[in-house]
């Protein structure tokens, strides 16, 4: 039985999804080779200039960025493997469903980016050497949603993010919440982030500030922090209700006497302090 005759839904809405692909192929600004060269032109001391730039789907793997400009720059559907985009101006770009296989974001502006359902790893294994890594950069006000499997985060600023899923709709999806597990977020700031339903089972939160996390959401299905790190972290009015916190370590945790739902919380009993 064909997909057209069983659902015509499902076979109307990948008509849309091919129309819409092609036609924004061929919107993009520039070529591939375009950007290549005006990276490699541009003098030291001077950020190449690739600012709201349409560079949808484009093959831009392995290069340097050298701190481009690349502010509200659509990279949709962009192959940015082992591409370097430290210290890059990304603050509100749109990364969704880029190709991030060893993308570097070191220290980059990504504030307001969209980064959602990206494709970070090669296989369903989440290969440690393909993890992207965002160490210090700022994603305040962020929107991430997808596989983040041993990230790193460490000293990245993810104040007002969320990475909250943003529905469940079945269609051309393979997770529901963002999967973080293993992910380095050591010295990093998550005031007010949004994590509901997240993954961060054994991630490393040592010493993160978390103050006024949000880990919950109404019907009170929290993250998963198994065996989660928050060693001398900073928990002030952070709220737990719902999450499983089965051998997560609280040692010389901050702020625990106004958490939330701590008590309550899944596991609650094979906490580590």
């Amino acid at each position: 039985m064909s997909i057209s005759r069983s659902r015509p839904d499902i076979a109307f809405a990948i008509m849309l999804l091919t129309i819409s692909w092609t036609s924004t192929s061929l919107a993009a600004d520039m070529t591939a080779r375009e950007v290549t060269r005006a990276l490699f032109k541009s003098e030291a001391g001077v950020k190449p200039n690739l600012r709201a730039k349409d560079l949808t789907r484009l093959d831009l793997a392995n290069l340097d960025f050298k701190k481009a400009d690349l502010k509200d720059a659509k990279l949709f559907g962009a192959d940015l493997s082992s591409s370097d985009l430290s210290g890059a101006d990304l603050s509100g770009a749109m990364l969704d469903r880029a190709i991030l296989l060893a993308t570097r974001f070191d220290g980059a502006n990504m504030d307001g980016v969209s980064l959602l359902r990206p494709s970070v790893f090669s296989t369903l294994s989440a290969n440690a050497i393909e993890a992207p890594s965002f160490k210090a950069a700022t994603l305040r006000g962020a929107h991430i949603f997808g596989r983040f499997t041993r990230a790193d985060f460490s000293k990245s600023d993810l104040s007002d993010a969320t990475c909250a899923p943003f529905g469940r709709t079945g269609f051309i999806e393979h997770i529901w919440r963002t999967e973080l597990s293993g992910a380095n977020f050591s010295h990093a700031t998550l005031i007010r982030a949004n994590l509901t339903h997240a993954l961060l089972s054994f991630s490393d939160l040592r010493q993160a500030n978390f103050s006024a996390a949000v880990l919950v959401d109404a019907d009170m299905t929290g993250a998963d922090l198994s065996g989660a790190d928050f060693s001398d972290a900073d928990l002030t009015r952070a709220d737990f209700t719902g999450a499983d916190l089965d051998g997560t370590i609280l040692k010389g945790a901050k702020g625990l006497e106004s958490a939330v739902g701590l008590a309550t919380a899944r596991n609650a009993d094979k906490i580590v302090r």
